[in-house]
């Protein structure tokens, strides 16, 4: 995979298709592959560029302290690092509240917007849930056991697990197969995302934005819509039934048309 020098470190990325340029944001602990299902069809109408971020998959994972909008300002400079003067951007949980940031500060980077599963301002319900991850992740002495174990519970619905075990582990499987992170990058990808606070930043962000959640969701629930559509002036709102955080992989098919038909209407 190609790499490029960010900010003082190593940021690792792959790029597929053509068109316009689609800068992708993974989610907490994970890496460029998580939105393999998304790139697919993506990758038939824009480039998709989808990075390693600080602390995950092969990009440099250094001490100190991560925030979101630190990830903001790493997803710019790596654009500029790439020549990207201007990008559509994604990102699903921890890549929305990165793309948030980066909507707000980096402006004139962000041709449009797609919040996944994002939320505003970490509220006490969120950081109990993700400081309980913590907790797994050290018991476990895994970040792959912890997320397939802990994090997976949250991301998908009774009913898949119920109707469709052989998926689920198939996915399982799919995250064994990833980079390993250390548990001391998830600690501070995941205090990051304890302290993700963008609230005040909101009215900034000028891109157009598309806002989805997934209905059965609990860890970035529909309780965060209307601040974001609030927010963010001129986007538009989505729900996906039938699913929980993840609509990225229980809505597989949904989930593209609807995500791609607002990434085509606002490209050109």
């Amino acid at each position: 995979m190609p790499k490029v020098k960010v900010q003082g470190i190593t940021v690792s990325y792959e790029t597929q298709g053509a068109g316009e340029p689609l800068v992708l944001i993974p989610y907490l602990a994970a890496d460029h592959a998580c939105y393999a299902f998304q790139v697919a069809d993506y990758a038939k109408h824009f480039t998709c560029i989808s990075l390693d971020p600080r602390g995950a998959g092969e990009s440099d994972k250094p001490d100190g302290v991560y925030s979101t909008e630190l990830f903001a300002d790493d997803v710019a400079a790596f654009m500029q690092a790439l020549g990207i003067p201007r990008a559509h951007v994604a990102g699903l949980s921890l890549g929305a509240a990165t793309g948030m940031w980066l909507a707000a500060k980096h402006p004139d980077r962000v041709k449009s917007l797609s919040l996944h599963s994002g939320w505003t301002r970490s509220d006490p319900f969120l950081r109990t849930v993700v400081s309980g991850w913590q907790v797994m992740a050290r018991a476990l002495d895994s970040v792959t056991e912890m997320m397939i174990m802990g994090i997976f519970p949250w991301c998908f619905t009774p009913e898949l697990y119920a109707a469709k075990p052989e998926y689920i582990e198939s996915l399982a499987q799919f995250v064994r197969g990833r980079p390993v992170q250390p548990l001391a990058a998830f600690q501070r990808q995941s205090d990051a995302v304890i302290a993700h606070d963008v609230e005040a930043q909101l009215g900034k962000i000028r891109a157009p934005a598309q806002i989805t959640f997934g209905r059965h969701d609990m860890v970035t629930s529909t309780r965060f819509a209307e601040r974001m559509r609030e927010g963010i002036a001129g986007s538009e709102l989505v729900v996906f039934e039938g699913c929980s955080h993840a609509p990225i992989y229980e809505k597989v098919e949904e989930f593209n048309l609807r995500t791609l038909a607002f990434l085509k209407r606002h490209s050109g």
